[in-house]
């Protein structure tokens, strides 16, 4: 996610409790979702759909916060 944003993200991660929280919940939704995806048999796609869109929210939260702190002060 972002490999443009590599090194500030390592760095957010460090230093933003706020930004961490959200990309550790990305993380979280993006194992989630896979593994209902292969494992569970017959999962409930309304679910799954749901926690993508709060995957994807939180992706575009995560962006904003980037592009701010990347921005020229």
């Amino acid at each position: 996610m972002f490999p443009e944003y590599r090194d500030l993200i390592t760095q957010l991660k460090q230093c933003d409790p706020h930004f961490t929280r959200l990309f550790n919940r990305h993380n979280e939704l993006d194992h989630a979702i896979k593994h209902i995806e292969i494992h569970v048999p017959g999962y409930n796609d309304l679910e799954v759909e749901t926690m993508k869109k709060e995957k994807l929210r939180i992706k575009d939260e995560l962006h904003v916060l980037l592009k701010k702190a990347a921005a020229p002060v």
